[in-house]
Formats: structure tokens, sequence, C-alpha cells
């Protein structure tokens, strides 16, 4: 039953912590965790953002990354502009104000765990996968469709935002 305990209370470590690192983005720059990485894409992109482009660097449905934009533009943070040579061809750009707002972000909780993840050896980054596959299984929840965001909020994915 200890190794029981064990588990329960490391899982529910992992939530915590992205739970808590969610509050600590939205408090600080009032931006969720997917908010941020799409900014970011925008960011290191240039001038090559397109929603088509962004929905696949971040893993995230055309729809969800539209909603996204739709709200990040609504608060000034970035800015949409049709291309001038193909008009089917919409370019993403960061405002000075969105500029602002990810030189304050802290950095995503996922990539820390990036980072320290891919400093493992191999086999035991297998076995870390293997073991989180296995537990999603078991809690039924293997089939959930999910984006490698590690923040928490609501599991419909037109709402992952």
């Amino acid at each position: 039953m200890s190794q029981i305990h064990d588990v329960l209370t490391a899982l529910r470590r992992v939530i915590r912590a992205a739970d808590i690192h969610s509050k600590k983005l939205t408090k600080t720059v009032g931006l969720t965790a997917p908010q941020l990485m799409l900014m970011q894409a925008i960011r290191n992109n240039k001038d090559d953002s397109t929603i088509g482009t962004l929905a696949h660097q971040i893993s995230l449905s055309q729809a969800t990354v539209n909603n996204i934009i739709g709200r990040l533009e609504s608060r000034g943070l970035i800015t949409r502009k049709r291309s001038e040579t193909d008009k089917r061809f919409v370019w993403l750009h960061l405002t000075q104000e969105g500029e602002k707002t990810l030189d304050r972000a802290p950095i995503p909780l996922q990539e820390q765990f990036v980072d320290r993840f891919s400093k493992l050896e191999s086999w035991e980054q297998n076995m870390i996968l293997s073991s989180l596959q296995r537990l999603a299984a078991m809690m039924d929840a293997d089939q959930i469709d999910a984006s490698p965001f590690l923040d928490v909020g609501a599991l419909d994915r037109t709402d992952e935002e």
C-alpha cells in the first residue's frame, strides 16, 4: 500500500506543479500556457507565422489556434495582416505590447521539463515514457486528446487556452 500512496502522491505533485505554474503565468502576464506558446512561436517564426504553421508547431487544431488568436488580438498582443501577394495567407505578428508581455512571462513549465528530460539517458527517457503511458491507460486516460502543454484546464480541445 505504501507504493500506491507514493505513486498517487507523485502524480498529485505533478498535477499541482502544473496548476501552480498555470496560476503564476496567469497572475504574472494574464496568459494561459497555450497563449504563451503561441506568442513565442509567432516571435520565433518572425514573419512566417500563419495559423496553419502555428497550429502544427504547437500541436493544437487550427480552430483552437484561431480562437486563441482572436483573444490575443482583442487584447492588442498580436495583429493579423493579409498577404498582399496571396490573399489566402494571413500573417501574424506580435505588437509592441505583445513583445513586452512575452519578455515579462516566466519560462513555460514544459520548457523546463524538456531541458531536463533531454539531459537524461535514452533508457531513462524510455522508462519514463513507458511508465506514463501505462499510467494513462490505468486511469482510462490513454485515449483523451491532449496537447503537449503542462497546463491545467478544460479537457475539451476547443477550450484549450
